[in-house]
């Protein structure tokens, strides 16, 4: 299942790269998105959905 970033809800506190840096990192453009080719089966991902404060990230 892919992971998405909704980009209109994203604030940039980067949470989700802190928990899950395998998965998600903070782009050029100061906004979290999902790394090519990542695992979104990892236990962390579900972590940085549930920690994420403005529910950006959804399967």
């Amino acid at each position: 299942m892919a992971l998405k970033v909704d980009r209109d809800l994203c604030t940039g506190c980067g949470l989700c790269a802190q928990i899950c840096p395998e998965v998600f990192e903070i782009g050029d453009d100061g906004y979290s998105h999902v790394i090519s080719g990542a695992d979104p089966s990892l236990p962390c991902v579900d972590e940085a959905i549930d920690q994420c404060p403005v529910g950006a990230i959804s399967r």
